[in-house]
């Protein structure tokens, strides 16, 4: 495996599927003014409903102090509303308004075009063996990966 060349490995194939991919989805994203990270708030919102900012930031993967960032942003650009939580005083609920709700059916009519391209790309039996090798491979991903050190 050590004179295996780089652009052959496992892990090099997937950092370039995943450039590809995050380059395309932001280059469409940007066309409608949302970042990667506000697309991904808009779309777990339409999904989950409203959420604490803390439980958009792990849905996002993101910190809790970039996620204030990025709420904050959106809040200005009229896509979310943070209300009060009727449970906690100190918390708000972040929910999609009208135009979030908008602005996210017309940046995911374009991003499902490229998911289409994809399946489209395959049979339906290599589309579920891709689904399924891919799914093992964020499983052993994730168990290779060290837990975070506290300091």
């Amino acid at each position: 495996m050590a004179d295996m060349p780089v652009e052959e490995y496992l892990c090099s194939r997937i950092r370039r599927a995943e450039q590809a991919l995050m380059a395309h989805h932001e280059a469409v994203l940007r066309g409608h003014g949302l970042t990667m990270t506000q697309y991904t708030v808009l779309l777990t919102l339409s999904r989950d409903g409203g959420m604490s900012a803390a439980q958009a930031a792990r849905a996002c993967g993101v910190t809790q102090q970039s996620m204030a960032s990025v709420l904050s942003t959106m809040e200005g650009k009229g896509l979310i509303r943070r209300d009060p939580s009727p449970v906690h005083a100190k918390v708000q609920i972040v929910t999609m308004t009208g135009e979030g709700r908008a602005v996210l059916d017309r940046a995911y009519g374009e991003v499902i075009v490229l998911e289409r391209a994809l399946t489209d790309a395959f049979t339906p039996a290599e589309h579920a063996a891709l689904c399924e090798l891919l799914d093992r491979t964020t499983a052993v991903l994730v168990d290779q990966t060290p837990p975070a050190r506290t300091r």
